[in-house]
């Protein structure tokens, strides 16, 4: 890769959910360019072998309710080495505007003056589910899909959402909040026998899609120790044998499968 001295400027990319070549030709420019890039700890990791060597990496990652680099820093560090005339990537696991805070650092861009494009990414709330052979649509069965932030409050639309057969609710960022959005939607009057799959660490080696029901989910997730990074699917895009029997275990809506 051959970087290319230009003016200082920010490019927000969606990695997508973590293999390197999941990214698009886009993305892999920006980061032939890159004098610095700001990296996010999920996303494509495995980028920084294919990266110029005298390129700044800045690791600005976050854990569930740890971000040791708060939101204003990572704004003030992009706008920072901009003005410096540096070309700076900002690589994102997913896509910037997904539940990436990419519209804040845009934002910050903006009012210092610094110019910024934002590049798409694969999303995670439907590649991961894709990686377990979930479609988040499928004719005749889900002809919608709602898209929750598991870290904040239930809110009537997520429960109309559970609710309704004909709409799938993917959740980000959701294992530790799967015992209130449980209890919140059984109490809602969502059937307890709705289809729900986990699908931790989807498209990497060690990817496991558990297979359960609403009612059984939160025993079923401590029971196995389901971790984050994980999406969450609730509908019947998420049932058993939907679309490969064959690769699936009689014993599927009861635990653990592996795809």
């Amino acid at each position: 890769m051959t970087r290319q001295g230009r003016m200082g400027r920010v490019d927000l990319v969606g990695g997508g959910p973590g293999p390197v070549d999941l990214m698009t030709v886009r993305a892999w420019r920006l980061l032939a360019e890159a004098d610095v890039v700001v990296m996010d700890r999920l996303g494509p990791t495995d980028i920084r072998s294919h990266l110029a060597p005298d390129v700044e990496i800045i690791d600005v990652g976050k854990l569930p309710g740890h971000h040791p680099v708060p939101q204003h820093e990572i704004n003030a560090i992009l706008v920072d080495r901009a003005r410096s005339g540096k070309r700076v990537v900002r690589l994102k696991g997913g896509d910037p505007f997904v539940f990436g805070r990419g519209g804040e650092e845009v934002a910050a861009c903006v009012a210092a003056g610094v110019p910024v494009d934002v590049v798409p990414g694969v999303t995670s709330a439907v590649a991961v589910p894709e990686a377990a052979g979930i479609p988040v649509t499928h004719r005749g069965i889900a002809s919608a899909v709602h898209i929750v932030n598991g870290q904040s409050e239930v809110t009537p639309a997520t429960l109309a959402a559970l609710g309704d057969a004909a709409v799938t609710t993917v959740i980000l960022m959701g294992v530790g909040a799967l015992p209130r959005l449980v209890a919140d939607a059984l109490r809602a009057g969502v059937p307890g026998s709705r289809p729900v799959a986990i699908v931790e660490r989807g498209h990497h080696a060690d990817q496991r899609t558990t297979r359960t029901t609403l009612g059984a989910v939160v025993l079923e997730a401590g029971r196995i120790g389901v971790r984050n990074p994980a999406v969450v699917v609730v509908g019947d895009v998420a049932r058993a044998g939907l679309l490969i029997p064959d690769l699936l275990p009689e014993h599927a809506l009861a635990g653990d499968t592996s795809l």
